[in-house]
C-alpha cells in the first residue's frame, strides 16, 4: 500500500501537468489503453481461468464503476488543487464501509456511524459550501470518490479468489472498452509529448493497482487502508513545490477529520477482531 500511494501520487502529478489540453475521457482512455499493453502477457492466461469466467458479471460491474470514476477524476484533477482532490478522495473508505453494510450485511455499530459522520463533516470542511464557490471539479471528485469506493469494494471480493495480476488485467480491459466510445466522441489530436506522459501515467497506475490488489489479498482493509493517508502529505507537497498551489489549512483540517475518523474505525475493528480470536483465560491450558 505504501508503493501504491507513491504510484498514485506520481499519476496525480502527471495528470495535473497535462492540464485541460485533452478531454478527460480521452486522457483516461489512453491511460488504460497503454495499461493494456503492459498487461498483454497475462490477458490470454487470465481468460482461461475458470474463476475469471465465473466472475465476468462482477468484472463488468467494476469496469463500469471504474470507467465513471476515472473520467470524473481526470476532470477534477485538471481543475482543482491537488490536495483537495486527495482529501476528498479519502471518502473512498467511507463508501467501502457503507457499501459493505448494504451489499454484504456487515453490521454498522453506533461508533462506526459516528465516525462516518465525522468523516462527512471533514468533507464539508474541505468544500466549505456557502463560504466559497463549489466548482464542477469538486462535484466531479465527489462522484469519483463514490465510484472508486464501490470499485474497490468489488476488488476486495475478487482478490479473495482470483490472482492480483488477473484482477488488474480485467480492470484495464473493461475500463478501456467502456471509455473507448466516450473518448472517440470528443477526440482531439495528441502531441508526442502527451503520449509519453500518458504512457507514464499508465505505468504508474498499473503498478499502483497491482500493488493495491496484492495488499488486499494479503491483509484486511483495516491494515492496508491507513497507509494511504500519507498521500495527503505527498500531494500537498507536490502542489506547493511543483504547481505553486497554496497549502490550504482548511484542507488539512477537513482531511485530518476524515483521516481521524477512518483511523478510529480501523483501530476499533482491529480491537474487536483481536478480542474475538484471543482465547479466554484457561482455554490454552492442557
Amino acid at each position: 500500500m505504501l508503493v501504491t500511494g507513491l504510484c498514485f501520487v506520481a499519476v496525480t502529478g502527471i495528470v495535473r501537468h497535462l492540464g485541460t489540453d485533452l478531454p478527460a475521457v480521452q486522457g483516461a482512455f489512453m491511460r488504460f489503453l497503454f495499461g493494456l499493453v503492459f498487461l498483454a502477457p497475462v490477458l490470454l492466461s487470465t481468460f482461461r481461468m475458470a474463476a475469471v469466467q465465473a466472475a465476468l458479471p462482477m468484472f463488468a460491474l467494476r469496469g463500469a464503476l471504474h470507467t465513471l470514476a476515472v473520467s470524473l477524476w481526470f476532470y477534477a484533477m485538471a481543475r482543482i488543487p491537488v490536495a483537495e482532490v486527495t482529501a476528498i478522495g479519502y471518502l473512498n473508505p467511507i463508501v467501502v464501509t457503507l457499501g459493505a453494510a448494504i451489499a454484504f450485511g456487515e453490521r454498522l455499530a453506533a461508533r462506526r456511524l459516528m465516525a462516518i459522520g465525522v468523516a462527512l463533516l471533514g468533507a464539508v470542511v474541505v468544500l466549505r459550501p456557502g463560504l466559497r464557490e463549489i466548482l464542477p471539479g469538486h462535484y466531479a471528485q465527489l462522484g469519483a470518490a463514490v465510484s472508486f469506493g464501490l470499485s474497490y469494494l468489488i476488488a476486495k471480493r475478487l482478490s479473495e479468489r482470483i490472482p492480483a495480476g488477473a484482477v488488474v488485467a480485467m480492470l484495464s480491459l473493461t475500463v478501456t472498452m467502456g471509455l473507448a466510445p466516450l473518448a472517440l466522441s470528443v477526440w482531439v489530436p495528441m502531441r508526442a509529448e502527451q503520449m509519453v506522459w500518458l504512457a507514464l501515467v499508465a505505468a504508474f497506475a498499473t503498478a499502483g493497482h497491482y500493488c493495491m490488489t496484492r495488499a488486499f489479498a494479503a491483509a484486511p482493509m483495516t491494515v492496508t487502508q491507513p497507509v494511504t493517508f500519507l498521500q495527503l502529505i505527498w500531494a500537498t507537497l507536490l502542489g506547493v513545490l511543483v504547481f505553486d498551489e497554496a497549502a490550504d489549512p482548511w484542507v488539512f483540517l477537513g482531511g485530518g477529520l476524515i483521516i481521524g475518523a477512518i483511523s478510529y474505525m480501523t483501530w476499533r475493528e482491529a480491537q474487536l477482531k483481536r478480542r474475538a480470536v484471543t482465547p479466554a483465560v484457561g482455554e490454552t491450558k492442557v
